[in-house]
Protein backbone atom coordinates (compact mmCIF):
# COMPACT_ATOMS: atom_id res chain seq x y z
CA UNK A 1 0.00 0.00 0.00
CA UNK A 2 1.26 3.46 -0.90
CA UNK A 3 2.29 5.33 2.31
CA UNK A 4 1.68 8.81 0.89
CA UNK A 5 -0.82 10.83 -1.16
CA UNK A 6 -0.41 13.20 -4.07
CA UNK A 7 -2.64 16.10 -2.97
CA UNK A 8 -2.56 18.40 -5.99
CA UNK A 9 -0.43 20.58 -8.23
CA UNK A 10 1.97 22.83 -6.34
CA UNK A 11 3.61 24.46 -9.36
CA UNK A 12 4.28 24.53 -13.05
CA UNK A 13 7.80 25.66 -14.01
CA UNK A 14 8.40 27.35 -17.34
CA UNK A 15 11.84 28.18 -18.70
CA UNK A 16 12.96 30.70 -21.26
CA UNK A 17 16.03 32.54 -22.49
CA UNK A 18 14.75 35.79 -20.94
CA UNK A 19 12.42 35.59 -17.95
CA UNK A 20 11.37 39.24 -18.45
CA UNK A 21 9.48 38.07 -21.55
CA UNK A 22 7.84 35.36 -19.46
CA UNK A 23 6.96 37.96 -16.81
CA UNK A 24 5.41 40.20 -19.45
CA UNK A 25 2.95 37.42 -20.25
CA UNK A 26 2.37 35.79 -16.84
CA UNK A 27 2.40 38.94 -14.65
CA UNK A 28 1.44 41.82 -16.93
CA UNK A 29 -1.03 40.02 -19.20
CA UNK A 30 -2.35 37.14 -17.06
CA UNK A 31 -2.23 38.96 -13.71
CA UNK A 32 -0.26 36.53 -11.55
CA UNK A 33 1.50 37.96 -8.50
CA UNK A 34 5.30 37.93 -8.31
CA UNK A 35 6.06 36.56 -4.84
CA UNK A 36 9.85 36.33 -4.84
CA UNK A 37 13.03 35.76 -6.81
CA UNK A 38 15.31 32.77 -6.28
CA UNK A 39 18.81 32.27 -7.67
CA UNK A 40 20.99 29.18 -7.39
CA UNK A 41 24.35 28.76 -9.09
CA UNK A 42 24.30 25.05 -8.24
CA UNK A 43 20.99 24.61 -10.09
CA UNK A 44 21.91 27.25 -12.73
CA UNK A 45 18.65 29.10 -12.26
CA UNK A 46 17.36 32.65 -11.98
CA UNK A 47 13.72 32.16 -11.08
CA UNK A 48 10.69 34.29 -10.25
CA UNK A 49 8.02 32.58 -8.17
CA UNK A 50 4.57 33.70 -9.30
CA UNK A 51 1.29 32.79 -7.63
CA UNK A 52 -2.35 32.43 -8.56
CA UNK A 53 -5.02 31.76 -5.98
CA UNK A 54 -4.79 32.12 -2.21
CA UNK A 55 -3.80 30.16 0.86
CA UNK A 56 -3.58 26.39 0.59
CA UNK A 57 -5.28 26.50 -2.83
CA UNK A 58 -2.60 28.71 -4.42
CA UNK A 59 -0.60 27.34 -7.34
CA UNK A 60 2.81 28.65 -8.39
CA UNK A 61 4.00 29.36 -11.88
CA UNK A 62 7.78 29.56 -11.67
CA UNK A 63 9.42 31.38 -14.57
CA UNK A 64 13.10 30.62 -15.04
CA UNK A 65 16.15 31.36 -17.10
CA UNK A 66 19.68 29.96 -16.79
CA UNK A 67 22.26 32.03 -14.91
CA UNK A 68 24.87 30.71 -17.35
CA UNK A 69 23.80 29.54 -20.81
CA UNK A 70 26.99 27.46 -21.12
CA UNK A 71 26.24 25.32 -18.03
CA UNK A 72 23.74 22.59 -17.18
CA UNK A 73 21.04 22.17 -16.19
CA UNK A 74 19.48 24.34 -18.86
CA UNK A 75 16.23 25.38 -17.17
CA UNK A 76 15.00 26.83 -20.46
CA UNK A 77 15.08 23.42 -22.20
CA UNK A 78 12.40 22.15 -22.47
CA UNK A 79 10.20 25.23 -22.07
CA UNK A 80 7.77 23.39 -19.83
CA UNK A 81 10.55 22.51 -17.42
CA UNK A 82 8.72 20.56 -14.72
CA UNK A 83 5.55 20.16 -12.70
CA UNK A 84 5.48 20.14 -8.92
CA UNK A 85 3.12 17.95 -6.91
CA UNK A 86 2.11 18.42 -3.27
CA UNK A 87 2.96 15.26 -1.30
CA UNK A 88 1.65 14.66 2.21
CA UNK A 89 4.73 12.72 3.42
CA UNK A 90 7.78 13.31 1.25
CA UNK A 91 10.30 11.09 3.09
CA UNK A 92 7.93 8.09 3.00
CA UNK A 93 7.13 8.81 -0.64
CA UNK A 94 10.81 8.83 -1.63
CA UNK A 95 11.51 5.66 0.36
CA UNK A 96 8.55 3.78 -1.14
CA UNK A 97 9.05 5.03 -4.70
CA UNK A 98 12.75 4.12 -4.58
CA UNK A 99 11.84 0.61 -3.41
CA UNK A 100 9.47 0.36 -6.40
CA UNK A 101 12.37 1.16 -8.77
CA UNK A 102 11.67 4.86 -9.41
CA UNK A 103 14.73 6.86 -10.41
CA UNK A 104 15.33 10.18 -8.63
CA UNK A 105 17.50 13.03 -9.89
CA UNK A 106 20.68 13.77 -7.89
CA UNK A 107 20.40 16.05 -4.88
CA UNK A 108 17.99 14.12 -2.65
CA UNK A 109 15.44 15.88 -0.45
CA UNK A 110 16.40 19.52 0.04
CA UNK A 111 14.84 22.96 0.56
CA UNK A 112 13.27 24.35 -2.62
CA UNK A 113 12.83 27.90 -3.91
CA UNK A 114 9.59 28.40 -1.95
CA UNK A 115 10.97 27.01 1.31
CA UNK A 116 9.35 23.56 1.17
CA UNK A 117 11.37 20.36 1.06
CA UNK A 118 11.56 19.01 -2.48
CA UNK A 119 13.13 16.34 -4.67
CA UNK A 120 12.86 15.40 -8.32
CA UNK A 121 11.83 12.24 -10.12
CA UNK A 122 14.18 11.74 -13.06
CA UNK A 123 12.61 11.96 -16.52
CA UNK A 124 14.64 8.95 -17.79
CA UNK A 125 15.09 5.45 -16.42
CA UNK A 126 18.38 3.62 -16.07
CA UNK A 127 19.38 0.00 -15.49
CA UNK A 128 19.25 0.26 -11.68
CA UNK A 129 15.98 2.24 -11.59
CA UNK A 130 13.72 1.21 -14.50
CA UNK A 131 10.79 3.48 -13.54
CA UNK A 132 10.80 7.20 -14.27
CA UNK A 133 8.44 10.02 -15.16
CA UNK A 134 8.76 9.20 -18.87
CA UNK A 135 10.30 12.39 -20.20
CA UNK A 136 8.77 14.96 -17.82
CA UNK A 137 10.73 16.18 -14.81
CA UNK A 138 8.47 15.88 -11.74
CA UNK A 139 9.13 17.75 -8.50
CA UNK A 140 7.72 16.26 -5.31
CA UNK A 141 7.00 18.97 -2.73
CA UNK A 142 6.34 18.40 0.97
CA UNK A 143 2.95 19.96 1.64
CA UNK A 144 2.60 22.09 4.79
CA UNK A 145 -0.18 21.27 7.26
CA UNK A 146 -2.68 23.83 5.89
CA UNK A 147 -2.35 22.35 2.38
CA UNK A 148 -2.65 18.79 3.71
CA UNK A 149 -5.85 19.75 5.56
CA UNK A 150 -7.34 21.65 2.63
CA UNK A 151 -6.54 19.09 -0.06
CA UNK A 152 -6.96 15.80 1.80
Amino acid sequence: MRPFKVLGIQQVAIGGEDKSKLAKFWVDIMGLTNVKTFKSEKENVDEDVLRMGKGPYAVEVDIMQPLDFEKKPRVDQPKLNHIGLWIDNLPKAVEWLTAQGVRFAPGGIRPGASGYDICFIHPKENEEFPLCSEGVLVELVQAPEDVIKALS
